[in-house]
């Protein structure tokens, strides 16, 4: 019998799969397909202080090993979630609940900290550090050391969850961000979010989304991902949960192999309902083909 579970600072997990965020939903849209508490836990939603629309469209296009998206963080806002997401999320799902929380200045981060930190079925904050910061010039806090750690310090003060930065790759050296949220009391750390990417419609000569630039995902960056695992991994001491581009039960152990702890699908997912479900199954199957025994002794090549 071959021990999928995993331990994330405390917190413990039946398996390592997680959806990441802004590709499951609340786990509602998923329950037709199986029975979600195969999953080792879900990071619903990215849920911002105050609800969102979110881009004009269109918002998403399709991309060779990938996808393209500007969704633009919509969500029904931290009060509605708690009000209503929360109560039905916990009437399907047993497991413990990362809740992804996003914002545009310190004081939304603290304010949605604060409320989703006390609800029971949160266990884990997945803080989203690729929005622009409205009050510094624009710049996304995950792109400069010190706007990283001021959010951390901040969400620090009032989480009584453990914290889980997720960095953005858009940047030039993504270790110096990693250690910066280390010093400053992240208990973690979620890496990658989306490469930055466009595509132009030859016929209309134009760009594909309404928003001319988003987020990259899927198979395509995979290989990139693992590289910023490994190298983050190689320099913090605090545990990684790596993403990007996950698609196989063998991906989640080479993102292991990389130094990650437990693995979020993604754009998966939205290709594939039973994504997740999948690669659970085929696991212990790949851990045999490789001698592997407990997902929790995989080592950091």
């Amino acid at each position: 019998m071959k021990d999928l579970s995993v331990t994330l600072s405390g917190v413990k997990l039946d398996n390592p799969i997680i959806p990441a965020s802004g590709t499951y939903g609340f786990g509602q849209e998923f329950t037709p397909y199986y029975d979600i508490n195969v999953l080792g836990s879900l990071s619903f939603k990215g849920t911002t202080s105050e609800s969102r629309f979110g881009n004009p469209t269109p918002r998403i296009a399709e991309c060779p090993n990938g996808m393209l998206n500007s969704v633009g963080l919509q969500n029904p806002g931290v009060d509605h979630v708690i009000a209503h997401e929360l109560p039905e999320l916990r009437k399907i799902f047993r497991k413990p609940i990362m809740a992804n929380i996003s914002g545009f200045s310190i004081e939304e981060y603290v304010r949605c900290v604060e409320l989703l930190t006390q609800e029971e079925q949160v266990e884990l904050l997945e803080i989203n550090i690729s929005c622009p910061n409205v009050h510094g010039g624009g710049m996304a806090f995950g792109t400069n050391p010190e706007a990283a750690a001021q959010v951390t310090r901040a969400v620090k003060k009032v989480a009584t969850k453990p914290v889980y930065i997720k960095l953005s790759p858009n940047v030039t050296d993504i270790v110096s961000i990693a250690k910066a949220c280390e010093d400053a009391g992240a208990d973690g750390l979620s890496l990658i979010n989306t490469l930055l990417g466009m595509r132009i419609d030859l016929n209309r000569r134009k760009p594909v989304l309404a928003n001319v630039m988003g987020g990259y995902s899927g198979p395509g960056i995979f290989p990139v991902a693992l590289r910023m695992v490994y190298q983050v991994t190689g320099a913090v001491k605090i545990p990684v949960i790596g993403m990007g581009g996950i698609s196989t039960a063998r991906d989640v152990i080479e993102m292991m192999m990389a130094g990650a702890k437990a693995v979020e699908v993604g754009a998966a997912n939205l290709v594939n309902p039973y994504a997740c479900k999948e690669i659970i199954e085929q696991l212990p199957v790949e851990m045999e083909k490789l001698r592997i025994d407990k997902l929790s002794d995989i080592q950091r090549v």
